[in-house]
């Protein structure tokens, strides 16, 4: 286990360690960015879910606008879930 989850003195606390990521999307001919930002849990409620990626821009914005995520155990499964997902719906529907 690495040292700063021991940082954690509560469960309720919630420490996260946080990654940046950068994916770019073609949409209506430009190029738009998406940062992701990935959370490793210390301890998180559900074990299948110690990793959160979370997009900083929403698609389908006409009809459903949608965040693209992604959860894993692995750094790797969130965010090949969360790319997966920014690139499911155009960004303006």
């Amino acid at each position: 286990m690495p040292e700063w989850t021991f940082a954690q003195t509560d469960p309720d606390q919630q420490l996260a360690q946080i990654q940046y990521f950068s994916v770019m999307k073609q949409d209506s001919g430009a190029e738009v960015e998406f940062l992701i930002t990935v959370k490793e849990y210390a301890a998180p409620k559900d074990p299948t879910m110690r990793f959160l990626a979370l997009a900083d821009k929403q698609t389908n914005l006409k009809s459903a606008p949608f965040t693209p995520c992604g959860w894993g155990r692995t750094l790797l499964e969130a965010l090949s879930d969360c790319v997966r997902s920014v690139s499911k719906f155009p960004i303006h529907g």
